[in-house]
């Protein structure tokens, strides 16, 4: 069987247009506020970035294109999500961002008319915000969603949630947020769970206060996020009751392989600035990148990129085939994440003062990837579950 690994012209021409445009337009401002978005305007220059994505033809990649996006498949999606994720401000440049870029996915499939009119047409557009609101303070729901907290009880037309979220990505100006709440069992008990749309200005529903991270460039920062007997019309369910962990696993899958697309895209960016560096340095009789053990570094890098990439186009091969992905998502998310984290300590260590210094962004941007080594999943978790599903192969084959 052929196996065809190109990706057609529209594409490439969208890398390189996509390409130019984080060069020219996002690049001088993330360097200008050293990758703190906040610092930078936070909505206000997320707007005007995607003013200019839009204009260039680039704006919401990944967006039903009824909705004004350009519709790509996360096979197609992953060399112009690489691409933004040079900068990182650039996911929020071409609005594909988390948590947004996830929630644009999963209303898309699972959203009804009603719903995609209200929620998803505003958010695929850029006009807002949105936020996912699963994590919780211990013992709720972390690394292990069966620990689920927060409730939602049935009342005339509708539900009353009550809860405490924490670590909620974008929170601070969403304009909506999708609540993952228990309607059926207690904590610690499997499944159970249902998803709600709630508007940010619905009563009960507080951002109490920021979580001050490594990583700066999340738009709308990581919050902690109360909900006190905020009510849900029976409209606003997203799918059927009692079945969101379910519908979660239209988002995770996908949304844990655009983190590795975006990221890829700073991994990259950190280890060709340390190339060049090392290239032109010289010391101890000639360049650095004639030494043995610089070429090693080098050598290394490229292999763990490489690598990331390799396990991250299967996975999206599985997951536009229409299959689950599990494991192929599992395992390029772990790779991934820890692969980017040595990445980026090599094109420090290259770079020698240089590298943890502010001259040269390497630092920060070592700041910004090594989270993902625990969002969406930390990787024991993951290798917990690719061995736990790799027994099980074994014991229903032996079984048959």
């Amino acid at each position: 069987m052929a196996v065809d690994l190109s990706y057609g012209a529209e594409v490439q021409d969208l890398v390189a247009r996509t390409t130019a445009f984080i060069a020219d337009e996002v690049l001088p401002v993330e360097m200008q506020f050293a990758g703190d978005i906040t610092a930078a305007g936070g909505d206000d220059l997320r707007r005007e970035l995607n003013a200019k994505a839009r204009a260039a033809g680039i704006f919401a990649p990944h967006a039903p294109v009824e909705f004004g996006g350009l519709g790509l498949n996360m096979s197609d999606r992953a060399p112009v999500f690489e691409a933004a994720g040079a900068s990182t401000f650039g996911p929020i440049a071409l609005h594909v961002g988390a948590p947004d870029e996830g929630n644009i996915h999963m209303l898309a499939h699972i959203a009804t008319v009603e719903q995609k009119e209200k929620y998803l047409a505003p958010l695929a557009s850029g006009e807002v915000r949105s936020a996912f609101a699963m994590t919780e303070p211990a013992p709720g729901a972390g690394a292990d969603p069966n620990g689920l907290s927060t409730t939602a009880e049935k009342v005339d037309g509708g539900w009353k949630i009550n809860g405490l979220k924490r670590f909620i990505t974008g929170a601070e100006g969403a304009a909506f947020f999708i609540i993952m709440a228990r309607t059926v069992g207690q904590r610690g008990d499997r499944g159970g769970a249902t998803m709600f749309l709630a508007p940010a200005q619905t009563p009960g529903i507080s951002v109490d206060r920021h979580i001050h991270t490594t990583d700066k460039a999340m738009i709308g920062g990581h919050c902690e996020v109360s909900f006190t007997d905020v009510f849900v019309p029976d409209n606003d369910v997203l799918g059927a009751p009692h079945e969101g962990y379910r519908y979660a696993q239209v988002r995770l899958g996908p949304a844990r392989m655009t983190h590795v697309m975006r990221w890829m895209g700073s991994a990259v960016r950190a280890h060709r600035i340390a190339v060049d560096y090392v290239e032109q340095r010289e010391g101890f009789g000639g360049r650095l990148a004639d030494l043995g053990m610089m070429q090693q570094m080098i050598a290394d890098n490229e292999i763990d990129l490489a690598a990331s990439r390799a396990l991250l186009v299967r996975a999206c091969y599985e997951l536009d085939q229409g299959e689950h992905a599990s494991d192929s998502t599992s395992i390029a998310k772990t790779f991934g994440a820890e692969a980017f984290s040595r990445v980026a300590d090599r094109a420090m260590q290259m770079c020698g003062g240089l590298g943890v210094s502010e001259d040269l962004p390497l630092a920060r941007l070592a700041n910004e990837l090594r989270p993902f080594r625990i969002y969406d999943g930390p990787s024991e978790v993951h290798r917990w579950a690719i061995a736990k599903r790799a027994v099980g192969r074994v014991r229903k084959a032996r079984e048959a």
